[in-house]
């Protein structure tokens, strides 16, 4: 007799403990069940690994022909939205946030304007100047650039310490610019982005790993943009969203001229590093 009045003789059959048999099949069941739960993922790594090893060549030539179709457009028209994420000393992740337009008529004439909590900015070059405008300061810094809209952002870059995320997208060889420094290169699959079937790229550098998303079909846009920091606790990232995109523009004459507004005040080209789309520490 159990506990709970129960004749154990309902559950026995010449000596056997039912009850302990019938525990036993369901953790044989249980047991097999995982068995084959693990053999189904390993299985699917298995396959992973090779599977991504021959979509490498796969994500270079989806790239090649989205740096291909962008480069052979004259004039683009593009807006978007930013994410850029900082992490505090104590270890908090913030993220902000900011969105813009740009208008490229290759090959030396570029407006692009970003707008953020923090900071609106319009930058104007001409193929011979590059200004810069703080609307929120009522400031401007402007230095000679002779040259492509790429040596122009080159020199943002490299004389002026501006990163610009994102604008290699637009240089007219931009594959190059992207693949250079690539460790590996993966095709993940399909996406969607704003409605848009995108193919889903990865790439990894030695301190970044970045994500794209090019648009299906005649025209490979460039959707979104994800670039992951490797070298920076917790991993801050920076995303690129494109909004909209039209080509054959045709640019207003003073589309690309820069008239100081009355009252701006003119700063000097190491100010540019100020006009952020982050806080300014006071």
């Amino acid at each position: 007799m159990l506990k709970d009045g129960t004749n154990k003789s309902f559950y026995s059959n010449g000596g056997i403990d039912m009850t302990k048999t019938k525990i036993g099949m369901s953790i044989n069941k249980h047991s097999r069940l995982l068995l084959t739960c693990m053999l189904f993922l390993s299985a699917a790594i298995v396959l992973w690994v090779p599977c991504s090893q021959a979509q490498g060549s796969d994500a270079k030539s989806i790239l090649k022909a989205m740096s291909d179709y962008v480069s052979s457009q004259k004039t683009i028209e593009i807006t978007f939205d930013s994410d850029i994420e900082i992490i505090t000393p104590q270890m908090e992740k913030i993220q902000f946030t900011n969105s813009g337009e740009a208008l490229l008529s290759r090959p030396d004439k570029l407006r692009a304007h970003r707008v953020g909590g923090y900071s609106d900015v319009v930058l104007f070059f001409d193929g011979k100047t590059a200004s810069v405008f703080g609307k929120n300061i009522n400031g401007y810094a402007q230095f000679d650039a002779p040259g492509t809209v790429d040596q122009l952002i080159e020199a943002l870059r490299q004389g002026h310490g501006i990163a610009l995320p994102g604008a290699d997208l637009l240089l007219s060889n931009s594959y190059n610019a992207l693949v250079a420094g690539v460790l590996e290169a993966k095709h993940i699959g399909r996406g969607v982005v704003d409605g848009r079937e995108c193919e889903h790229l990865a790439f990894r550098n030695f301190d970044t790993d970045w994500q794209l998303w090019v648009e299906m079909g005649k025209n490979p846009i460039p959707r979104k943009m994800v670039i992951t920091s490797k070298t920076l606790n917790s991993a801050p990232q920076y995303t690129l969203r494109v909004k909209g995109w039209k080509t054959g523009v045709v640019p207003a004459r003073d589309a690309f001229t820069f008239i100081p507004p009355a009252g701006a005040q003119k700063l000097s080209a190491d100010a540019l590093i100020d006009l952020d789309e982050l806080p300014q520490s006071k």
